[in-house]
């Protein structure tokens, strides 16, 4: 698959008297992207807190749809399609991050949904997209592998590397991917192969073989608008 021309992500927050509407739209809205023009690949996605990976850090008040464009005007086509505005009408907040593919590496559902962008240098802040569907005989060593990775990420948050994280995935449990923005392509290097954590992390991956399939990307950050947790996350 070529590499897209635009990815989009949406995040929105929808109040406790809505979740049932949106787990409602969890499910109907799968039909309704297929119809989407220039749509090429989508997941709606539920989130988590990412500290343990496991059904306990699933947030009901919390939706993600990621989304690869043929062309920007088709993205921007989308924010006037029913779902996005369906999805907005449900939410108190959201936040909409629009990206470039700079590297991937995988692949998603036997798919590579972000192609093979050609390796090059980015300035300003980027994105870091992980999904893994965990082997059900090695889950648990996997999720007690979690806790000092997502430790290291709270120590890049507190220096002002990392400006998001969220865990995302398709299901409560199994299919596990994490969502982050950092500052800098160097802020997030120094986390991925220069912390402790994650390297060790990386090398018993290698050796465990925790992932029965598995993705990274990594995107250059275009633009964004809206508001995570009441704030915008670039500044």
């Amino acid at each position: 698959m070529p590499s897209p021309a635009v990815v989009t992500v949406h995040v929105w927050n929808v109040p406790n008297r809505r979740v049932p509407a949106a787990l409602t739209r969890m499910a109907t809205d799968r039909l309704r992207l297929k119809r989407v023009p220039g749509l090429r690949f989508a997941r709606l996605l539920g989130t988590g807190h990412g500290d343990t990976f496991t059904i306990r850090d699933a947030d009901p008040n919390r939706w993600a749809l990621l989304a690869t464009w043929g062309s920007e005007a088709e993205a921007a086509a989308f924010e006037r399609a029913p779902t996005a505005r369906g999805w907005d009408r449900l939410a108190d907040e959201r936040w909409r991050v629009e990206l470039t593919p700079l590297a991937s590496h995988g692949r998603w559902s036997r798919r590579e949904p972000f192609g093979a962008p050609t390796p090059r240098k980015w300035e300003g802040p980027v994105a870091a997209l992980t999904r893994a569907r965990l082997s059900a005989r090695k889950a648990v060593r996997f999720w007690r592998a979690v806790p000092p990775v997502a430790s290291a990420l709270d120590d890049h948050r507190k220096d002002g590397g990392l400006r998001a994280a969220i865990g995302v995935g398709e299901a409560p449990a199994g299919w596990q991917g994490t969502l982050s923005v950092w500052r800098s392509a160097d802020d997030l290097r120094a986390f991925a192969y220069q912390g402790a954590a994650h390297v060790a992390a990386i090398r018993r991956t290698k050796e465990t073989g925790w992932y029965a399939e598995e993705l990274f990307a990594r995107f250059g950050v275009v633009r964004a608008d809206g508001s995570l947790d009441g704030r915008d996350p670039l500044t």
